[in-house]
């Protein structure tokens, strides 16, 4: 019996830590005065990076250069939408990533961001935040063996890529995060980034700071 609960016990935090490497959340001590004041956020195209387990014997650099972008800008799109049809739970509105982008784009710093301070992009948004978010996620098996492991497993989705995504929420003023979330998963061979971002969102709405 002693036995049997001491291997219960081990299990137990097992499970947590497990759980805690997977989640990760942190608040500013002064989080809530600071969102009490802000009205319009703006929501960064995603940074993506993909990387391989094994790099494909005919690997395209410029090709992966070219998903991670399109991939950064879809789930930047997924999220603005998923806070959209919500947008009634939320204290403040959200930029639409359109005029977001356009003027970024317009301000040169498109392709700059992880290189400009967050409250500048601020005053170039004109808003009062920034949420800014990567996604990194390396593919660990081919999708061709995944699509057919998933045709034996009578349609259930095979694991292809284990990915990570991080969250943050800057202030316009001082560009000071007040905000961080971190979140592990994994990918099957038929998600998309829209898929990716709207299974995110469910979990990161439990936990979004700007939830009413």
């Amino acid at each position: 019996m002693y036995k049997k609960t001491i291997t219960l016990i081990i299990c137990l935090l097992f499970i947590c830590f497990a759980s805690n490497a997977q989640k990760q959340e942190y608040s500013a001590p002064n989080l809530k005065a600071e969102l009490s004041k802000h009205k319009i956020v703006a929501i960064l195209p995603f940074r993506v990076t993909i990387s391989f387990k094994k790099v494909p014997e005919n690997f395209d650099e410029a090709a992966n250069k070219a998903q991670e972008l399109n991939d950064g800008l879809h789930m930047q799109e997924g999220m603005y939408t998923y806070l959209l049809r919500k947008e009634k739970d939320y204290t403040v509105s959200f930029q639409d990533i359109d005029r977001t982008n356009v003027l970024l784009k317009k301000a040169g710093f498109f392709d700059k961001i992880d290189e400009t301070l967050p409250d500048s992009l601020c005053k170039i948004l004109g808003v009062d935040a920034v949420i800014k978010n990567s996604y990194a996620y390396e593919k660990t098996a081919s999708e061709a063996g995944a699509i057919a492991k998933t045709i034996l497993l009578g349609g259930f989705g095979s694991k292809t890529a284990s990915g990570s995504l991080t969250m943050q929420i800057y202030n316009g003023t001082g560009g000071t995060l007040l905000w961080r979330f971190y979140k592990e998963m994994n990918e099957t061979v038929f998600s998309s980034a829209d898929e990716v971002m709207e299974r995110m969102m469910r979990k990161v709405s439990r936990n979004f700071p700007y939830e009413r």
